[in-house]
């Protein structure tokens, strides 16, 4: 699920909102319970929303509910659905991270689990080079997803690609396509610096040499490559091509906590850093995270305080300033202000209080 289409979803506010979610299962015979469970929560979704507005109010809601669930193939899932409905839309995400199992109806989309699964799970980009056409896939693990946003699949129609080269001996033709060939590749990139800006992952590049040299050659995010894989993968479907992207990747993201533990050793030494989940919190907030790094199953539920600043032990008593986890609020936020975040294995921070925050001054 591409982070554009959860910013989407919190933007549309016609009252009642319905979200379902619930964890689902690839293979049998773990998925036989999956049909059941879904029914169980359209029915538990249905019988609210008639109990909150009455049946008639809500009568287009749950049409758009039938039909959507109707016509769900649950033989065909990954690891959680997501449901989203109201009278006027309805969408449906199968993901490839677990999923929380909840009814809720609100003034708008309930998008905070998919928000959290997403920040906690290794998800990078992938950019098949080619001339017909690139391609771009949101992969998360060996999970690949096609995505057609930013322009993408971009074609190559000029000169040497879609139509033909110039028929003038003063005219170098190899040089003429090459020129072409990066200009081309440079509205990739171009296209690829638009993704990144909505969800500045890592990214994977496929191709063979020729089409990579002219990339790398061009590119402005080569900080964000961590791996390249080369060969002709026109055609390659999203399945396999995970199986041959995932690992390099893999390997690139633990070269990559690496030197960010170095990183944060420097920053320490030059007081560029704050340590526990209380302190990170109030620079976070303050704007100033450059860079979260985070144990991988640190969770903490916390109060926030009236200023915002401050987060306050967790006395049971559920509230609106009540967070559940406010560790993956914290990483939301060093997020939405243009922070990265970085998951190391537990214990790797336990001098710092499972969690620690480089500062960006």
């Amino acid at each position: 699920m591409y982070r554009g289409d959860v910013v989407e979803l919190q933007k549309i506010v016609t009252y009642p909102c319905l979200t379902i979610t619930l964890p689902t299962h690839r293979t049998s015979p773990d998925n036989r319970q999956d049909p059941i469970r879904l029914k169980n929560l359209v029915r538990e979704a249905n019988e609210r929303l008639k109990d909150e507005f009455g049946k008639r109010e809500v009568a287009q809601l749950l049409d758009n509910l039938e039909a959507t669930t109707n016509d769900l193939d649950l033989s065909r899932t990954l690891d959680g659905l997501a449901i989203f409905v109201n009278a006027e839309t309805s969408y449906i995400y199968t993901v490839p991270f677990d999923l929380p199992e909840r009814v809720v109806v609100d003034e708008t989309f309930f998008t905070r689990d998919m928000v959290f699964a997403m920040n906690r799970t290794p998800r990078y980009w992938v950019v098949v080079l080619s001339e017909q056409p690139t391609r771009l896939f949101e992969a998360t693990r060996e999970d690949l997803a096609e995505v057609r946003v930013a322009g993408f699949p971009l074609t190559h129609g000029g000169p040497g690609g879609g139509s033909g080269l110039p028929n003038d001996p003063a005219i170098n033709s190899s040089r003429f396509r090459d020129e072409h060939h990066r200009i081309f590749f440079r509205s990739v990139d171009e296209a690829l610096t638009e993704v990144l800006k909505e969800d500045p992952l890592p990214v994977a590049v496929v191709g063979v040499d020729r089409w990579a040299s002219f990339f790398n050659e061009v590119t402005s995010n080569a900080s964000q490559i961590v791996a390249t894989v080369r060969g002709n993968h026109d055609t390659t479907p999203g399945h396999e091509l995970g199986k041959l992207v995932w690992p390099e990747v893999k390997a690139s993201l633990a070269e990559r906590r690496n030197g960010v533990l170095e990183e944060l050793g420097t920053a320490v030494g030059g007081q560029r850093s704050a340590s526990t989940l209380g302190e990170v919190w109030r620079f976070a907030r303050e704007g100033r995270g450059a860079t979260l790094v985070v144990e991988e199953s640190y969770h903490e539920s916390a109060i926030l305080d009236e200023t915002g600043f401050r987060l306050l032990p967790d006395t049971g008593e559920s509230g609106p300033n009540q967070f559940d986890d406010a560790v993956d609020e914290a990483i939301t936020m060093v997020m939405s202000m243009g922070g990265r975040v970085v998951f190391v294995e537990d214990g790797t921070l336990e001098q710092h209080g499972r969690i620690a925050l480089i500062l960006r001054y």
